[in-house]
């Protein structure tokens, strides 16, 4: 799942939450990296400003690339829908 909170001026921020039950530091690690790829690949879907929370469930280590992508892709346009029409990041 992904959590947006309204930031100042600046480029977008991400932080990654990987708990221990997702599997060993190495594993984790890995999972870190593809979903930092994933973000790189989906920039133009993050607003400036914007601190962002990716956190990572058991269930992600075992999707390919092109799954986690569409997966993260599609909590992003989740969270920016549940904004006000109004509200501003």
């Amino acid at each position: 799942g992904v959590s947006c909170a309204p930031g100042s001026s600046g480029p977008p921020r991400v932080a990654y939450a990987i708990g221990r039950d997702v599997g060993t530091a190495v594993v984790r690690n890995r999972l870190r990296r593809r979903l930092r790829a994933s973000i790189r690949a989906h920039e133009d879907l993050l607003v400036s400003g914007a601190a962002y929370l990716v956190r990572a469930t058991p269930a992600a280590v075992k999707l390919d690339s092109g799954e986690l992508d569409a997966s993260l892709a599609g909590a992003l346009g989740r969270v920016h829908a549940r904004l006000a029409p109004g509200d501003q990041l």
